[in-house]
């Protein structure tokens, strides 16, 4: 028998998921359209012309799958509001008919002894507001604030854990630059303001909040990644890339300032006028916690593609690094051509306790894609477990060297529509059947509850 490693008393084991991947129920409840609900019904985006529109099925049956986070002993459930059913149009009162949805889930969370962890923004936003020009346009940011300000003080009362954004670098770059989410735009100029405009929202609505006085604990989550180049001459790549993934976004958040090697990188692509005057002590706001999303390491290489990207080049998630390549080592991948790498989860724990104000950590997302089947009603997902109990040791080691984390979300609870993949590749404990809507329990689910109710691994 190998050490038995336990984690600090009170740490959160959770899982999570997102509105659009989930719930279903799109026309109902008088739900508003989301981009993603446009951009999956436009032909050609979606592998297999998947959409959420049923998804799991998250709405109507929720009370089944908060059954099922209780089997896996999970002391709290990171999962999003959808902003379009809310406020079906991004603006105004809100929609009685979706506050009660979550309200109910709330309820039925906390009977059942779990905390709910809210996430105001996982990249659903109200088609009505993309139409007014969307995240690149400053007044999106105010409309986030207004909607948030209105979704806390309506479940604040029950709902401690508050984020506003998750992964803004994924709705600016994938959605604004390589178009490869929604709302499917190629416009480096437009992923630049977006993800400026997306943090400027997060600054507004943590203010909105913290007037509230509710006592809520509110931060962000960011996807961050170790960069690392492929040879040496590919070391300033790697300095650009991860200043447009990492320092982009912890640099105003946690320092109060945007880098400023990466906006030299970008003045050829946008000025900086979109960024105004007392911007950053606004997305500057203090933090209460930072939430982690990592899934793997970037090795980038140089390729011939141009650095600055022009219409008819081939799309890139880049502004001013389009010759950007991901360089394979030869590592074990994950379904979605990811290489494991629970190291670099290491390394990024080192790297925030080091450079940046001390805050506390969650990894919000941490978890993998493999091609599960489901044989004689179970699914031996060997390959997960082992990535999961890899990664649980490494956050381990992290804490015995002094890092602040304070809990682990597993991406994701259920098998969902995982975006411009459609239902192709599962990251879920549980296996959902997409013709039944049967949920069953995966090897890597009873392996999770075992971690969450001993709080550590053998």
């Amino acid at each position: 028998m190998g050490e038995q490693l336990r984690f600090p008393d009170g740490f959160a084991w959770g899982a999570a998921t997102a509105s659009y991947q989930v719930e279903g129920g799109v026309a109902e409840g008088g739900r508003g359209e989301s981009i993603w609900d446009r951009f999956a019904h436009t032909p050609g985006t979606i592998v297999g012309g998947d959409t959420g529109d049923v998804a799991c099925d998250h709405y109507h049956r929720y009370r089944e799958d908060v059954a099922l986070m209780r089997e896996l002993g999970l002391t709290h459930y990171r999962f999003s509001l959808a902003w379009p059913r809310l406020q079906p149009d991004g603006t105004g009162t809100l929609n009685p008919a979706g506050l009660d949805f979550y309200s109910r889930l709330v309820d039925e969370l906390l009977d059942s002894g779990i905390q709910p962890w809210v996430t105001l923004y996982h990249w659903d936003l109200p088609q009505a507001l993309e139409d007014a020009g969307g995240w690149p346009e400053r007044d999106t940011a105010h409309r986030f604030a207004d909607y948030a300000a209105r979704a806390h003080a309506a479940l604040s009362d029950r709902v401690q854990h508050w984020t506003t954004l998750n992964e803004p670098w994924v709705a600016a770059f994938l959605g604004h630059a390589e178009g490869v989410h929604a709302p499917g735009r190629r416009d480096h100029a437009a992923a630049m303001r977006a993800a400026h405009h997306l943090l400027l929202g997060h600054g507004l609505a943590m203010s909105e909040m913290r007037a509230a006085g509710a006592g809520s604990s509110c931060g962000i989550t960011l996807n961050l990644a170790p960069v690392d180049p492929a040879t040496e001459a590919d070391r300033d790549l790697a300095r650009r890339v991860d200043g447009l993934l990492n320092r982009q976004f912890l640099d105003p958040l946690l320092l109060g300032h945007h880098p400023a090697d990466v906006l030299d990188d970008v003045a050829d692509v946008t000025g900086s006028d979109h960024i105004r005057d007392g911007d950053e002590r606004i997305i500057n706001a203090p933090l209460d916690f930072l939430g982690i999303n990592y899934y793997t390491r970037q090795v980038v290489t140089s390729s011939d593609q141009p650095r600055i990207w022009r219409p008819g080049d081939e799309p890139s998630a880049w502004p001013g690094s389009a010759d950007m390549s991901p360089a394979p080592r030869g590592l074990p991948t994950t379904e979605m051509g990811w290489e494991v790498d629970p190291a670099g989860l290491g390394e990024l724990l080192e790297r925030l306790h080091r450079d940046y104000p001390a805050i506390p950590l969650y990894i919000t997302e941490n978890g993998a894609a493999y091609d599960d089947e489901r044989v004689d009603g179970q699914v031996h997902d060997r390959a997960r477990v082992d990535y999961l109990r890899a990664h649980f040791r490494t956050a381990h080691q992290a804490i015995a060297n002094g890092v602040d984390l304070r809990g682990y979300f597993v991406w994701s609870l259920l098998d969902n529509f995982e975006w411009a993949f459609g239902f192709g590749k599962r990251f879920g404990l549980v296996h959902v059947d997409y013709d039944t809507l049967t949920r069953t329990p995966k090897d890597s689910a009873r392996f999770y509850a075992e971690v969450t109710r001993s709080n550590g691994l053998a």
